[in-house]
């Protein structure tokens, strides 16, 4: 086209077509909120979920070591006191609800075969469930002994087998027991025979005129089983009076058995009575024995001595891990953000106290240092003396990072002070990597802990107190006769310390997206 047309050419409204804006697209306004820094970091850890179930696994075992001792402290107690004298000991674990019977498989002489059968002829408890196998002759005896012992292979109930003892109680003690019986029908005093030189309260038999218990081995009714009577040497009572429950056969209160006998003087009178241990139980509990995870050698409840050791563990681990992240934030801020001399001078120290063997200093702390502070001081200071350094060299690679980022030195020339651009600025993006580390530090306190308890450097061991170490330690000696002593401590760490390791891996990837994959 000429210039010439070009400049004749009219354009008028007609010659264009509105075209319609309904339904088309346009800028709007944006109604959804804007994803902020963790938020993001969140999501990406949600979409992890080995992590996410590690997470879960933590949290359950945190709300283990932190509400168990709370709930059951009254009842089970961490220390279980009034029930160490009750030898309680060593007992397996019983979960009537999941069919865990308390039950174990053991080969007892005749002897003590009819020890078993005793305590159930007298209290209505036998420990004996199953004969499994008997009565069958010594295997080791030759073949020309004669009268081998006979042995016998039965499933026995742990918590029947507990059997009776001596207890000593005072006179007050001694009717609320009686009155306890008669409102629940439940036998606690047995009768006892009086003879000051018998130690064993475990006697089911007929007493000799010397007062020894003997065994009778007449089987009346033909059941497979011995016929068993009460029988024993007695005296009737001078100052006690026992009216309660009384065991079949002791009717004639005129000529009662002797149920107490009384010690101490009439100021600081004392009763010392047979009691069975299972029913004993009930009337200091309120409920029957049953121990979740069984109790260990000294008949403490694990259940509830693990969740104490647990809680400890946890509250030293995430104390140290503070104090660790807050001496090594600022320690390695100062050396990431001037550099220079001061990084060298700082970093050269950190390098000297790095080297300090940290077993050695744990020992020293412990042989010196807890004779005035404790042993749970000494150890958190030598967790301290060099956990720090860490942290403080993965914060100076952080600050080195970004503090030669545009928006510091337009912070810089604003005016802003060092400290400002430290903690304003450089340290709330260095956020991710530093919370991973210091998630981090949590298992591998607990792991060394657990480690200086478990060797015995560190003696942690109270009556109401304990550590994860300090019961796998305890627990060693029984590995191969009682395994379930140490079996749920170690259960506790093995699952503890790879649900971190998951754990840790998930932050990891939800903080540094690129560090994904990576080990």
């Amino acid at each position: 086209m000429s210039e010439k047309n070009y400049k004749d050419i009219t354009v008028t409204a007609s010659d264009f077509e509105m075209v319609p804006m309904d339904g088309r697209e346009h800028d709007k306004k944006l109604e959804s909120k804007p994803v902020g820094y963790f938020r993001d970091a969140f999501n990406r850890f949600c979409k992890n979920k080995s992590s996410v179930v590690a997470a879960c696994i933590i949290l359950f075992l945190l709300l283990y070591a932190i509400f168990v001792p709370m709930l059951c402290e009254t009842t089970y107690s961490l220390a279980l006191t009034d029930t160490n004298y009750l030898n309680y000991s060593k007992l397996p674990p019983k979960i009537e609800a999941l069919g865990v019977d308390g039950c174990s498989i053991v080969t007892v002489n005749e002897s003590d075969y009819y020890k078993l059968l005793g305590i159930g002829e007298e209290t209505g408890l036998n420990p004996v469930v199953e004969i499994i196998k008997g009565p069958y002759d010594d295997p080791t005896a030759g073949p020309k002994k004669k009268n081998p012992t006979q042995y016998y292979d039965l499933k026995v109930d742990n918590y029947y087998n507990l059997g009776m003892m001596y207890l000593t109680i005072s006179e007050a003690e001694y009717q609320k027991i009686q009155a306890w019986q008669n409102e629940n029908k439940i036998q606690v005093i047995y009768p006892a025979i009086t003879d000051a030189k018998q130690s064993d309260a475990n006697v089911w038999y007929k007493a000799n005129k010397k007062g020894a218990p003997t065994m009778s081995k007449v089987d009346k009714d033909g059941d497979g089983y011995l016929d068993f009577t009460n029988i024993y040497r007695t005296t009737t009572p001078s100052d006690t009076t026992y009216n309660s429950l009384r065991v079949p056969g002791d009717t004639n209160p005129d000529k009662p058995y002797s149920y107490a006998r009384v010690t101490g003087t009439s100021s600081a009178k004392g009763f010392v009575v047979r009691v069975s241990k299972y029913n004993y139980f009930q009337y200091r509990y309120g409920f029957e024995p049953a121990f979740v995870f069984g109790t260990n050698a000294r008949g403490q409840d694990i259940f509830t001595r693990l969740a104490a050791g647990a809680r400890f563990s946890f509250m030293l681990a995430i104390g140290i891990s503070a104090i660790n992240l807050f001496l090594g934030a600022i320690y390695g801020a100062i050396q990431g953000y001037y550099g220079g001399a001061i990084d060298l001078c700082m970093d050269r120290f950190a390098d000297i106290l790095s080297g300090v063997p940290f077993m050695v200093v744990t020992t020293l702390f412990q042989l010196h240092l807890s004779k005035h502070v404790g042993p749970i001081t000494a150890l958190l200071f030598a967790f301290v003396l060099t956990g720090w350094i860490g942290m403080a060299a993965r914060v100076r690679m952080q600050f080195y990072r970004f503090k030669g980022q545009e928006y510091i030195l337009a912070a810089r020339t604003l005016g802003a002070r060092d400290s400002r651009l430290m903690f304003k600025h450089i340290f709330p993006n260095s956020l991710g990597t530093i919370i991973t580390g210091s998630v981090l530090a949590i298992p591998g306190v607990i792991f060394s802990e657990s480690s200086l308890t478990y060797l015995g450097i560190v003696n942690l061991e109270s009556s109401t107190e304990t550590s994860v170490g300090t019961m796998l330690a305890n627990g060693k000696d029984y590995l191969s006769t009682y395994p379930f002593i140490i079996l749920f401590p170690a259960l506790f760490i093995s699952l503890l310390m790879i649900s971190f390791n998951l754990f840790g891996n998930g932050l990891r990837d939800a903080f540094n997206p690129s560090l994904r994959g990576n080990e």
